[in-house]
């Protein structure tokens, strides 16, 4: 009777698959960019129009997970392509999308409700980020990534402790999360960038020594 192969433990370090998701985002650096981008932005309106009525922050926090969701997606299908584990890519984009959607259908839900709201998604997509993370190389910033996936589930428990926060109040934080969290995909994407383009430079030396 044949055994069936002992699972492997999803936070299990795997030389082989690190370097395989590394060089995937390596080549797609500039979309982990337009993410901190985007998310720089995102936090910079929020931090200096902290007037801006509920409703508004709501449908701005739609169009941010919409986007942000999409580039995700879109990273995970790339890494699909190139024969390469993308299952956590493809649910980060399909929880913001989901997060995202939600908000835009029910524009006038109470404060409270889009606080809960705005703490689930941040959890959900830390810990995704936090999994990730034990899946890039050092060298590629996997810390970059682990402290975004922290500062994200930090902020999603603030707010589960402090859900009647007022409108204000919530759009600063708000606003210094997405900061925060995209000032570190920033560095991330130019931490990739460097060693995209430092093995780009060691490729045509190891094909001159092998000519030579």
């Amino acid at each position: 009777m044949a055994t069936a192969a002992p699972e492997k433990n999803i936070l299990e370090y795997d030389p082989a698959r690190c370097d395989a998701l590394s060089e995937v985002l390596a080549e797609r650096w500039w979309v982990v960019g337009l993410r901190g981008i985007f998310g720089i932005i995102f936090g910079l309106i929020c931090l200096l129009v902290p007037a801006a009525a509920i409703l508004a922050l709501v449908l701005l926090f739609s169009a941010y997970m919409l986007v942000d969701g999409g580039l995700a997606i879109y990273s995970g299908i790339k890494a699909a392509q190139n024969g390469e584990r993308w299952g956590l890519l493809i649910l980060e984009g399909v929880v913001d999308i989901a997060a995202g959607v939600v908000a835009f259908l029910w524009p006038a839900i109470t404060a409270v409700a889009f606080v809960l709201l705005i703490a689930i998604w941040a959890l959900v997509s830390g810990a995704l980020m936090l999994v990730a993370a034990f899946r890039l190389n050092i060298d590629h910033g996997r810390w970059w990534l682990a402290l975004g996936g922290i500062a994200s589930i930090i902020f999603g428990v603030v707010l589960l402790i402090a859900p009647v926060v007022g409108a204000v109040v919530l759009t600063w934080w708000l606003g210094a999360y997405a900061l925060v969290f995209g000032v570190l995909l920033l560095v991330l994407a130019f931490q990739l960038h460097s060693r995209r383009e430092e093995k780009r430079r060691k490729a045509p030396a190891g094909a001159a020594a092998k000519k030579a």
